[in-house]
């Protein structure tokens, strides 16, 4: 077993927290993230998408979105070829949810069910995919089985909150964030021990910690245990904690593909929608085996709507409730740009290949 310090924290002040990462697991020859199209990203557009209000998906949109999205990521003709690069009849395929906000907003069934048939049409049987997130009363909520075919596990990984017996004991982060009492967050036991490739389907929100959530947050917090206890009273290691986490393997080398569902969004806060003011439609969904600049690419989607609404930038560091879009923490959108120091992808946006597609 391996247990190292992040070395990308050597830089960083003394004030950060003290990580270390204990795992069995090499990395691959070419690690899923940043994967094979490093600083590329492909954005669709489709108004037609779905309905606002009613949110209503037109599920032909989305499959021609996808088919768009994937084509112009790869440069192949077909879009089965475009998944046959990812993806291969003999893998076992985990679909990473995000059903944080749910039943309000969560990784759309429709682009879920659509990301299955490609999966499926090179070759994985039903039997061989799993959708996955961490509690049962989020997935339950979305009726995930309603849109994918029999056979298809739809799984939560935390039966009990906070039970740890579908996690792995011997791949986890310790830190001692707070003087808590359990420093351990582990992996998911079937990201260790079963699944061979991930794909990682995220939405667009604002977060109140971590100033911003779509890949990076996804794929880190959704993937361990014992996560929330990096907030306490305003403070949040979300800065350091996402790209710590979203850096171990074999969590990293497996996830290789991104698919981030911006049919619709959350402006303000999120991860949850609780108030449907905070609801809005970017009617678009982006591609890429880079979490780092997908990310970077949610930033002024988030930011941009946030000031149409009136609402102080994701950036300020205040929890003055008095202003309006203040958050109970201290934001971190940096996390985005920290990640990218363990090799995760590209941050510079001067560095980075963005193609948009209108349909």
């Amino acid at each position: 077993m391996a247990s190292l310090a992040p070395a990308a924290l050597a830089k960083e002040p003394t004030e950060l927290p003290k990580y270390r990462v204990v795992t069995q697991y090499k990395p691959a020859e070419h690690p899923g993230m940043p994967g094979r199209y490093p600083g590329q990203v492909v954005a669709v557009h489709a108004d037609r998408c779905i309905e606002p209000g009613v949110n209503k998906v037109d599920v032909p949109t989305v499959r021609e979105m996808m088919a768009s999205g994937m084509r112009a990521l790869t440069g192949d003709k077909e879009a089965r070829d475009s998944w046959a690069r990812f993806i291969v009849p003999s893998d076992v395929v985990g679909i990473k949810l995000n059903c944080s906000g749910a039943p309000n907003i969560m990784s759309t069934p429709e682009i879920i069910g659509e990301i299955v048939r490609n999966v499926m049409a090179v070759g994985v049987k039903p039997e061989q995919i799993w959708l996955y997130e961490r509690f049962p009363d989020q997935v339950d909520s979305v009726h995930y089985d309603r849109y994918v075919p029999a056979g298809v596990h739809i799984v939560a990984i935390e039966m009990a909150r906070r039970s740890i017996a579908g996690y792995d004991p011997k791949t986890y982060v310790e830190v001692d964030f707070f003087g808590e009492d359990d420093t351990r967050s582990n992996m998911i036991r079937l990201v260790t021990e079963q699944f061979t490739k991930i794909i990682n389907v995220p939405n667009m929100k604002d977060h109140g910690a971590a100033g911003v959530t779509g890949c990076l947050k996804n794929i880190a917090y959704g993937n361990f245990s014992n996560v929330a206890r990096s907030h306490s009273g305003v403070k949040t290691n979300t800065l350091s904690f996402i790209g710590t986490l979203a850096a171990v393997e074999p969590l990293r080398s497996k996830t290789v593909l991104q698919v981030m569902d911006g049919l619709r969004g959350v402006w303000h806060g999120g991860p949850f929608l609780r108030d449907r003011r905070y609801e809005f439609y970017p009617k678009q969904m982006m591609f890429g085996t880079d979490p780092v600049a997908i990310d970077r690419q949610l930033l002024p989607v988030i930011e941009d709507e946030r000031k149409r609404q009136g609402a102080i930038s994701v950036w300020e560091r205040t929890t003055d409730r008095s202003k309006p879009g203040a958050a109970a923490y201290i934001r971190e959108p940096g996390h985005i740009e920290f990640a990218s120091k363990f090799g995760l992808g590209v941050y510079d946006a001067n560095k980075i290949s963005r193609k948009d597609i209108k349909l």
